[in-house]
C-alpha cells in the first residue's frame, strides 16, 4: 500500500496505493462534508484542481442523505462522481463537536443530531458499518476526541478507551470486508492517535495501536486551539514511535505553513476546510502569502488573484471581476476563489513532492515559512 521513495531529515516523499488508485505524498485531501466542496465545486472540478484524495464526512453522509440510500445507490463514487480514492472520517469529531448533550460509555456514544434532535447511536461498529456502505477507500477508526486541554486523568483514561474501540473496529472490518454485499471489500482501516497535548500519552497510545498493524495511522485531536508550537511539539513526540513502513495522516490540518512544518516532521497526508471556507469569505492563498478580495484596492485591478497560477480561475478572471462578484453576493465568487484555493495546496503539496525529490525541500522550507500564511 504505502512504499516510502526517499526521505530528508524526518520528510518522506512516498506514494500510497488503494483499489481505487494511487496518490502521491505528502498529498491534501480536498474536504467534501457532504459529498461536495462547499463553495458549488463537484467532484469533477476536482479534476481540473490537481485533486488526488477526496474526503468525506460519515457523521453528516449517515443523517443526510442516509448511508444505506448511498450504498443502494453504489457507494460515495458513483454517488458524487469521484473515481480517486475517497477517505472517510469517523463520526467521532462531529458527535464530540457538533452534539450538545452526549452520553460516552463502553459501547459507544448516544448523542443528539444537530439537524433535528433526534437520540443516535454511534460505537465502533456503527461507524464500520457506515463506513462500509459509504464504499470509501479508506475507513477511519471510531475514536474519542477529548476536549483540549483535557485533564490527564480523563485522557488516559479516553486513550485506552480508544484502543479498544481501535480493537472492535478492525474486528468489524474485517467481517464487513468478508461479505458478499459488501461494495468495496478492500476498504482500508487507519487508527488514529490520541492523547491531547500530554507527550507520555501520545506515546503510548502510539506504541499500543502501532502494534495492530493498520494499513495507516493519524495524529487527531490537534489544530483544535493549540499554539501551533505545540502541535509541532506533540508531532516530534509521536514520530518516532509511528511505524515507518505506514502512511502519516495529520487530521485536521491546516495553513500553509503549518503543512510544511508539518512535512519537516515526517507527516505524509493531510486534510483542512480552511481553504475552502477561506474563499468563501474572499480570501484567497498566493505564493506570496493570503489575499482579501474583499479590498476596495481591487475594485480596478485587472490581474488574476495570483500571477503566477495556472489554476482555471486565474486564467480568466480579475481580482476585480471576483471582488465584484463577492460585493453582488453572487455564488461564483465564493465557486471561483474556492476553486484557485483548492489549486493552490494541491499544487503547493506537488512543490512539496518535487523539492524532495531533487534533495532541496530545506531550502524550500527557508524561502516560504513566513511568506505563505502572511496577510498581504
Amino acid at each position: 500500500m504505502f512504499k516510502l521513495i526517499k526521505k530528508e531529515n524526518s520528510a518522506r516523499r512516498g506514494v500510497f496505493k488503494t483499489a481505487h488508485g494511487g496518490f502521491q505524498t505528502p498529498a491534501f485531501m480536498n474536504v467534501a462534508t457532504a459529498g461536495a466542496i462547499k463553495g458549488a465545486v463537484s467532484a469533477y472540478d476536482l479534476k481540473d484542481i490537481d485533486c488526488q484524495v477526496q474526503l468525506c464526512n460519515t457523521y453528516h453522509l449517515h443523517l443526510r442523505p442516509g448511508d444505506e440510500n448511498i450504498k443502494a445507490l453504489g457507494g460515495l463514487h458513483k454517488f458524487t462522481g469521484w473515481s480517486g480514492p475517497i477517505l472517510t472520517d469517523s463520526g467521532g469529531f462531529q458527535v464530540f463537536s457538533l452534539a450538545k448533550l452526549r452520553n460516552i460509555t463502553e459501547e459507544g456514544v448516544t448523542f443528539a443530531s444537530h439537524i433535528d434532535g433526534h437520540k443516535i447511536f454511534m460505537g465502533p461498529e456503527e461507524s464500520m458499518r457506515i463506513q462500509s456502505n459509504l464504499a470509501s477507500t479508506i475507513a477511519m477508526a471510531f475514536d474519542e476526541c477529548v476536549e483540549n486541554p483535557a485533564e490527564y486523568g480523563y485522557a488516559k483514561e479516553s486513550i485506552a478507551r480508544t484502543t479498544r474501540w481501535l480493537e472492535r473496529s478492525k474486528r468489524e472490518m474485517q467481517r464487513l470486508n468478508s461479505l458478499d454485499d459488501t461494495l468495496n471489500r478492500n476498504q482500508l482501516l487507519f487508527g488514529i492517535n490520541q492523547g491531547s497535548t500530554f507527550k507520555d500519552l501520545r506515546i503510548e497510545h502510539m506504541k499500543q495501536i502501532g502494534d495492530l498493524d493498520l494499513a495507516g495511522y493519524a495524529i487527531g485531536g490537534l489544530a483544535v486551539g493549540e499554539p501551533k508550537e505545540v502541535m509541532y511539539e506533540t508531532i516530534e513526540a509521536v514520530e518516532p514511535h509511528m511505524p515507518g513502513e505506514k502512511i502519516r495522516y495529520l487530521m485536521g490540518v491546516g495553513t500553509p505553513e503549518n503543512i510544511i512544518e508539518s512535512v519537516r516532521r515526517g507527516v505524509d497526508l493531510f486534510d483542512c476546510v480552511m481553504p475552502s471556507r477561506n474563499a468563501r469569505h474572499g480570501h484567497a492563498f498566493t505564493g506570496e502569502g493570503c489575499r482579501n478580495l474583499l479590498n476596495a484596492k481591487y475594485e480596478l485591478d485587472e490581474a488574476p488573484i495570483d500571477e503566477n497560477c495556472t489554476c482555471p480561475t486565474c486564467q480568466k478572471f480579475s481580482r476585480a471581476y471576483i471582488h465584484h462578484l463577492f460585493k453582488a453576493k453572487e455564488m461564483l465568487a465564493m465557486r471561483l476563489t474556492v476553486m484557485h484555493n483548492l489549486f493552490f495546496y494541491n499544487n503547493l503539496m506537488a512543490d512539496i513532492r518535487t523539492a524532495l525529490d531533487n534533495g532541496c525541500f530545506e531550502d524550500f522550507c527557508r524561502e516560504n515559512t513566513g511568506k505563505l500564511d502572511r496577510r498581504i
